[in-house]
């Protein structure tokens, strides 16, 4: 027989395979635009469910049908800004606190004894900073999930003047998702995935089992490498931890959004609970458990076919 080949098991563009430092991962704002002022959110997923819809989609197949599709729900209470922090070719130069943060922030940073300064004091100068990003932390005990609040840095859309007017006008204010965001509109999700512990190479990696009649194992790589170099590479799948890693799912349709009073169908979701903030219906899967917090951006990089898209919901299931 011929000898078997196939590609090699497991991507090297994600390495090393272990668990994520923290569950929001950073963004590299200058990257994403929005028409909106706030680039970003703070969510939670509630859990997923079917939607019964009716699709208005141009040239699709299914055009003027009632179809199901799956759906996850997320949970996005209001936005707090925590700090405001200004940048001169991309290094923090200063840095300004709100003067009074919530008292549930103790929990997750050291809040400072002096006030650093006042956003009224600062004067807009290109020579001084070049762009203005806020440190926004979300009001999560509104949720019942937990009481610490998640902590984000998001960046802001515009020009110098539009960012500094934005901050002035919402340093006290909560922000609303539905002043973010519209219905239909794109967003990518970025977040941890479900954590599996420590698991084998086949889990892992995806490898072949081997035969039934091998020796010392089926669920493991038939050979750890050869003699020279005297040392296992770190390209052989090896057993390791798998999951808490930092993903993201890129293009999501909004399909529903709004205030969830009175919306039997957000009540009662296993795992979950009762959906008591703003909430927003994503088509498909998102990564991560129930009340794992997600930061939801405008999309990178839009596509025509998700774009495109266009569902009226009807009701979940």
């Amino acid at each position: 027989m011929p000898t078997r080949k196939s590609p090699r098991k497991g991507s090297l563009q994600f390495w090393p395979r272990k668990r994520a430092s923290k569950f929001l991962p950073r963004v590299n704002w200058d990257a994403i635009s929005s028409e909106k002022n706030i680039k970003g959110f703070i969510c939670y997923k509630a859990g997923m469910a079917s939607a019964y819809v009716k699709d208005e989609t141009p040239d699709s197949m299914t055009k003027g049908k009632k179809i199901s599709t799956p759906i996850t729900i997320l949970e996005c209470p209001p936005l707090k800004i925590f700090s405001v922090r200004l940048y001169k070719d991309g290094k923090v130069v200063k840095e300004i606190l709100v003067e009074k943060p919530d008292k549930e922030l103790k929990r997750k940073v050291k809040l400072p004894t002096k006030k650093i300064g006042k956003i009224e004091e600062i004067k807009i100068d290109k020579n001084v900073f070049d762009d203005i990003r806020v440190l926004c932390y979300s009001q999560v005990k509104k949720t019942g999930i937990k009481k610490t609040p998640d902590l984000s840095e998001i960046g802001l859309s515009g020009t110098l003047e539009e960012k500094f007017n934005f901050v002035k006008e919402n340093l006290d204010k909560e922000l609303s998702v539905l002043n973010v965001f519209e219905k239909g509109d794109l967003v990518d999700l970025r977040g941890l995935t479900k954590g599996k512990g420590f698991q084998g190479p086949v889990k892992r990696f995806g490898i072949r089992l081997k035969d039934h009649k091998s020796e010392k194992g089926r669920r493991k790589p038939g050979s750890l490498g050869p003699w020279h170099p005297a040392r296992v590479t770190f390209r052989v799948p090896m057993a390791g931890q798998i999951g808490m890693f930092t993903r993201i799912v890129y293009n999501n349709k909004i399909i529903d959004m709004g205030k969830s009073e009175d919306k039997n169908w957000l009540k009662n979701i296993k795992n979950f609970g009762n959906v008591k903030t703003d909430y927003l219906l994503i088509s498909g899967s998102v990564q991560g458990p129930s009340k794992r917090q997600l930061l939801l951006t405008a999309p990178l990089r839009r596509t025509k076919r998700q774009q495109k898209k266009n569902y009226e919901l009807i009701e979940l299931r």
